[in-house]
């Protein structure tokens, strides 16, 4: 059969992206903050309810980007259950990272944890709003305000997720996005930072443009972090068509939730109570009274040609480059079983209903198998 992966760029009609080239190629503007450049900026900022943001190349040097804005230097509490670029910006930075453990239903930072990490030596906090879902932002933000230390969010996977009716990238001094092809809004490569004021967002804005205060001075220094504006415009279109492409994502969650409902072994993570979710992802967490354990089931869907990816494992903490950090040597229960347990089931636009009832279908009859043995 047709492979099914996992995720799939969504892809809007090519001619629709040919006026925005058409724009570009008369502007012989490719570059440096150009017209489609700040009008993704602007139109982001409405879209997602914010003030301050800023276009940048990619998650990555958004999350490297905001840290030095941050001006700090020593421990930045994180989790281990994240993609790697999360505590790879860390190290880049000259930063220390300090790994805390996790809540066993959210799969983000527990905020207990984090305080429990908390060190003279601590600058900052860095949670991952794990699969979409926010993380308790009130009580990290008491534990923040109680030390006196910033938090920065990573909001890679929480693009126009909203909690109690407000945008979850309020939270914090700043949060981050990637709009890698993978994410719900992507505009190839690229990313953004969402500052709390406009003083941060002039401080980020020369930071991605290596530190460049005015046309022939730097006064930091910074990296070449700009967005194309090729990217931007592909971003201006993606944005027209994300209403539709949420509304399909959240169709196929629901899907998958009535399907999958009542299966033993199978625990579905929830988005969370009052969250407008963007439904990103689809994780399941394959447990002890599923008839097969998490890598025996990816193994059969592997083999049926259904993309099923084991995200996040392994943990950061167990990746041959932290070896040598000695951050790396804790004690992550919770992370640890997750990582062991997890599956995100494919979840895309064009994903069609066959196809959800063809997955669903599966992990029902591995079920019905064993009851009938």
């Amino acid at each position: 059969m047709t492979p099914v992966y996992v995720t799939q760029p969504c892809m809007p009609p090519l001619a629709e992206f040919i006026p925005y080239l058409e724009t570009i190629w008369r502007n012989k503007w490719l570059s440096n903050a150009g017209p489609v450049h700040e009008q993704l900026e602007a139109e982001l900022a409405q879209y997602l309810g914010v003030e301050h943001i800023a276009l940048v190349a990619n998650g990555m040097i958004a999350l490297t980007i905001a840290l030095q804005a941050l001006e700090i230097a020593g421990e930045v509490i994180t989790t281990p259950f994240s993609f790697v670029a999360t505590s790879n910006a860390i190290l880049a930075g000259g930063l220390k990272p300090v790994f805390a453990d996790v809540d066993p239903i959210t799969c983000n930072l527990d905020p207990d944890a984090v305080e429990a990490a908390i060190t003279p030596h601590t600058v900052a906090i860095l949670p991952v709003h794990c699969f979409g879902r926010p993380c308790d932002t009130v009580r990290l933000a008491a534990i923040a305000e109680r030390h006196g230390i910033p938090i920065l969010y990573d909001a890679a996977h929480a693009f126009a997720v909203r909690k109690s009716g407000a945008s979850v990238l309020r939270e914090g001094a700043m949060s981050t996005l990637s709009f890698h092809a993978t994410k719900v809004f992507s505009t190839c490569e690229g990313g953004a930072i969402v500052c709390r004021d406009k003083a941060l967002k002039d401080r980020v804005t020369s930071l991605r443009n290596f530190g460049f205060i005015d046309r022939e001075r730097t006064g930091m220094i910074g990296i070449n972090g700009k967005m194309s504006e090729v990217h931007a415009a592909f971003g201006l279109l993606q944005l027209r068509h994300l209403s539709a492409a949420l509304d399909r994502r959240g169709a196929i969650d629901d899907r998958y939730r009535r399907g999958l409902a009542g299966i033993p072994g199978l625990t579905i993570v929830p988005t969370g109570d009052d969250v407008l979710a963007n439904h990103g992802y689809f994780p399941i967490l394959v447990e002890d009274a599923y008839p097969l354990d998490r890598d025996g089931l990816h193994r059969v869907l592997t083999a049926k040609g259904i993309g099923a990816r084991r995200y996040f494992y392994p943990l950061i903490v167990d990746m041959p480059a932290y070896r040598g950090v000695p951050a790396a040597a804790v004690s992550v229960p919770n992370a640890r079983r997750i990582a062991d347990r997890i599956l995100c089931l494919p979840i895309f636009p064009d994903l069609t209903d066959d196809i959800v009832d063809g997955i669903v279908g599966t992990l029902r009859e591995l079920v019905g198998d064993r009851k009938a043995a």
